[in-house]
């Protein structure tokens, strides 16, 4: 297994956080790993996205915290001197790639094309994003993608939601699911955990019916 399948930790699931409010930080990584999820990308789309995935990584070290929306090298130390533990890229980008190995930091670069799929290749990847994956055709996607790629694995993100799990989870190609529904913008801005930890234990129910374990590989 490589190292960017090992940081997964056999979840099928990664909830994608969308915020920047540093407070509520702890409380919201309690409450994945409360709801069976130690494991979370926050995107660095907001402002202070750093500062939450800092207050997170520290104050909830038993979390695996990564980095998402990852675009420039850049990013890549940031997000690594912040405690990024994982790195997620919207596309591929060679720099981008090649800075988090020099930072021994596993990436999932984003992918869309079977020519996306070659240059991941040729990098030496066998885990990568299929984004956005609701748009590109879903689990039928996944499917035509991964024929002639079989020791590609992904995790297809965007426009993905609960209702679509055992439809993409039925996929041997498909390590695991990104999205954000487990952490709803409303709730991350009330602070409301209560919903997160709810969402997310019924998300995980709901991921190991459709793929159980003796079904895993």
């Amino acid at each position: 297994m490589s190292a960017a399948r090992d940081v997964l930790g056999g979840h099928l699931l990664v909830p994608v956080v969308v915020s920047d409010v540093p407070a509520h930080a702890i409380g919201l990584g309690r409450a994945l790993a409360d709801g069976g999820l130690p494991i979370a990308e926050v995107t660095l789309r907001m402002p202070r996205a750093l500062e939450l995935l800092a207050a997170m990584a520290e104050g909830c070290p038993d979390l695996v915290v990564g980095a998402g929306t990852v675009v420039t090298a850049d990013q890549v130390d940031a997000a690594v001197d912040a405690g990024a533990r994982f790195l997620v890229s919207p596309g591929l980008a060679v720099d981008v790639v090649e800075r988090a190995r020099g930072r021994q930091v596993p990436i999932l670069p984003g992918v869309a094309t079977p020519s996306d799929l070659m240059a991941a290749t040729a990098l030496g990847l066998d885990l990568v994003k299929l984004f956005p994956a609701g748009s590109l055709g879903g689990a039928d996607t996944v499917r035509a993608l991964a024929a002639p790629f079989p020791a590609m694995r992904f995790v297809p993100t965007g426009g993905i939601g609960p209702a679509d799990l055992a439809d993409y989870l039925s996929v041997p190609a498909v390590a695991a699911v990104g999205g954000s529904w487990m952490v709803p913008a409303g709730a991350l801005a009330d602070g409301d955990h209560d919903t997160v930890r709810r969402l997310t234990a019924e998300s995980v129910q709901a991921a190991r019916a459709a793929r159980p374990p003796d079904k895993q590989r």
